[in-house]
């Protein structure tokens, strides 16, 4: 109502009586009890429409502070059941035979299973879980459930491969869990075009392992477990992104439910585009706080004809760097660049999930591929050469598909190794794993600095970093009674990384653990201008709360 009064412009008494009063030319008498009710209800609609508008619409200023927003109402519990109930109607009327319990769950079981895993940095508070599971099987009823949620205000936390770190699925409002991991189809391979549209709720491995029949490759390979849709709401890479890049530069195209239930594409399929504003980056790494993720169309690769693994340790972390920039400054394109650091390489040892006794030092896994044997062989060459400049204390190669798979399999056990070391000394161990990134030549003091902080606090750590790109990974262990003392060290790890100009997230995102550190690296301009487009997506802000930022002026939590 207000939107179409400030269209017509302000309403003259004589034009309200002239249009509702007279008909053609005979005049007749106004009704006055009618007359004033209608001006009440003008003037009701405008202070009504103003309240309700103001603090999004209506606003001069292209930023919003969190003391200029007011809490969040979020649906009662009969509010709730009310919307539940309608969701059912939808399940019913699509699959009139459906079993409710595989669709709508409710069980303590699945309540617990979405709101938090043993790899989280930040753990859930007490009643901080979902009160229903729903499982859609399309875009369409994400879609319905969403218009259903906005309709009652009831939160919604979206979930895929349940993977991530960050506290990112914690259910701070008691909403609703839309786990759309049953959605997770092939819907179309463009081989000739070299990409792929998917569910959201893919699993990289399957996709991986779907792929590798044809040759091809997506190139993002995060932890094991990680969906597509999370891939995309994070932001995430891995091993690869030295090469290929973090998961923005490899999507095409995305299909997005937003808060209301609005189905929107981003882009159509080909590898450039400059129509409009780009979506998919403002949708990539909102972490599903503006929409949820269905459908993604993806970039590929034709993978290398031959692509092999050297393994080198050298005397320091700092000699390890100093050989990663002379194969980039040599204009050398590796596959992956990876360093683990000496006890990361001490605890696969002891791990005895691999089949060789590694070198306790500072060491690079590297990935060369090529079209034939005389181009890898020339690579491995010249990485030899410099890397010897380097303080290299040894050089293996894999010569053969089995011998790669063998040396290649030391960098994927390095998080199972930390974990099995640690509850060898104490059952009990937590683990807190964490990243940051820096321009790549601020990396090594960093992780010289990170390892001697943490030690000196008296935690095991170990370190692994996508060297390439200036990623790194620590892997704390730590007794309950020192979470204290963990969170400590990792927020001066992060406090350090933006000191150099880095990132207090990688590639993990920033969830509910790390939002202070965001307002600290992009400063609080720039993090009120994330809120204002947050509110101005989703006003009832039932999407993902409090993650990413703080929504909430009056908010209890301490993150």
């Amino acid at each position: 109502m207000f939107r179409l009064v400030r269209r017509l412009g302000p309403l003259k008494p004589t034009t309200l009586l002239k249009s509702r009063f007279y008909s053609g030319a005979q005049p007749k008498p106004p009704n006055t009890d009618i007359l004033i009710k209608s001006l009440i209800f003008t003037a009701g609609s405008i202070v009504g429409g103003y309240l309700y508008s103001s603090e999004v619409q209506q606003s001069t200023k292209s930023t919003l502070p969190i003391d200029q927003v007011t809490s969040p109402e979020y649906a009662n519990k009969e509010q709730l059941a009310q919307a539940i109930e309608a969701v059912k109607k939808v399940f019913r009327k699509n699959t009139p035979d459906y079993d409710e319990s595989l669709i709508i769950n409710s069980s303590q079981e699945d309540k617990d299973s979405h709101s938090d895993t043993y790899f989280n940095s930040y753990h859930p508070e007490p009643n901080e879980e979902p009160q229903y599971v729903i499982y859609p099987r399309s875009t369409e009823e994400v879609s319905e459930v969403l218009k259903i949620c906005n309709k009652y205000k009831v939160p919604v936390v979206p979930i895929t491969g349940k993977s991530s770190l960050e506290g990112h699925f914690i259910n701070t409002r008691r909403g609703v869990c839309i786990d759309i991991s049953l959605m997770d189809e092939v819907i179309e391979l463009n081989q000739q075009d070299l990409d792929i549209k998917v569910q959201a709720g893919l699993g990289w491995e399957t996709l991986a392992d779907y792929l590798s029949e044809y040759n091809l490759l997506f190139p993002i390979d995060p932890g094991p477990g990680a969906s597509i849709g999370g891939i995309c709401a994070n932001n995430a890479s891995g091993t690869n992104a030295s090469r290929y890049g973090e998961c923005y530069k490899n999507v095409l195209s995305l299909t997005v439910v937003l808060a209301d239930g609005t189905i929107i594409k981003t882009k159509n399929r080909p590898r450039k585009s400059s129509a409009g504003y780009n979506l998919n980056s403002l949708f990539i790494g909102s972490e599903g706080t503006l929409g949820i993720i269905t459908e993604a169309t993806l970039k590929l690769y034709v993978k290398p004809k031959i692509e092999r693994v050297a393994v080198v340790p050298f005397k320091s972390i700092q000699d390890a760097a100093n050989s990663v920039n002379s194969y980039l400054l040599n204009g050398m394109q590796l596959n992956a660049i990876e360093l683990l650091d000496d006890k990361m390489m001490s605890c696969i040892n002891a791990s005895g999930e691999t089949s060789r006794k590694w070198t306790e030092a500072p060491t690079l896994f590297l990935k060369i591929g090529g079209s034939n044997d005389k181009v890898v062989q020339s690579t491995v060459d010249q990485v030899k050469t410099l890397s010897s400049q380097h303080n290299s204390i040894d050089f293996q190669f894999a010569r053969n598909d089995e011998e790669t798979e063998e040396l290649w399999s030391a960098r994927k056990v390095a998080l199972w190794s930390t974990i099995n070391q640690g509850r060898v000394t104490d059952p009990s161990i937590k683990l807190w794993t964490t990243d940051a990134a820096v321009p790549i030549s601020k990396l090594p003091q960093f992780l010289e600095e990170t390892k001697e902080d943490i030690a000196n606090n008296g935690l095991e750590n170990t370190l692994v970093a996508h060297i390439g790109d200036g990623n790194a990974h620590s892997f704390i262990l730590y007794k309950p009674d020192q979470y204290k003392l963990a969170e400590k060290v990792v927020d001066n790890m992060v406090r350090r990384a933006i000191a150099y100009e880095g990132t207090c997230t990688g590639e993990h995102g920033v969830g509910l653990g790390k939002r202070q550190f965001l307002l600290e690296e992009v400063g609080g301009d720039a993090v009120d201008l994330m809120r204002n487009i947050k509110l101005h997506l989703d006003p009832s802000r039932i999407l993902n709360p409090d993650k990413i930022f703080q929504i909430d002026p009056k908010e209890s939590r301490s993150h």
